[in-house]
């Protein structure tokens, strides 16, 4: 589960963005977790109460997680639909299966909340 070596990286990066700003606490972290990067998201935040229950600046810490949409357009007749879920198995206009995606490919921190 790659998740949990995501999580250190983050929990890692919520460290050295405590120390720039001389926090003692983290009170929220909002992560965009795309569909398409390869991160199950419940394993993510699995990971992430595990992991920050253990560490003294993230003990408590909320995850928000956003998962945006991803435009798929169709090599054939151009359709395109916006979907935050999994990729659809054919266009719903003209059944054709070679599907273009834009977007999703991201795990970004979004905003940390911290004091």
């Amino acid at each position: 589960m790659h998740e949990i070596s995501l999580v250190q990286g983050l929990v890692q990066q919520l460290h050295e963005l405590a120390a720039e700003n001389q926090a003692t606490k983290i009170i929220s972290v909002t992560m965009e977790i795309g569909p398409l990067c390869g991160v199950v998201v419940d394993s993510f935040r699995f990971g992430f109460d595990i992991i920050s229950a253990e560490d003294a600046l993230t003990r408590g810490a909320q995850l928000l997680v956003e998962v945006p949409s991803v435009r798929y357009t169709c090599s054939a007749c151009g359709n395109v639909q916006e979907l935050a879920e999994a990729r659809p198995d054919c266009c719903p206009a003209c059944q054709e299966t070679t599907l273009f995606s834009e977007g999703g490919e991201d795990l970004i921190l979004r905003q940390v909340e911290m004091e």
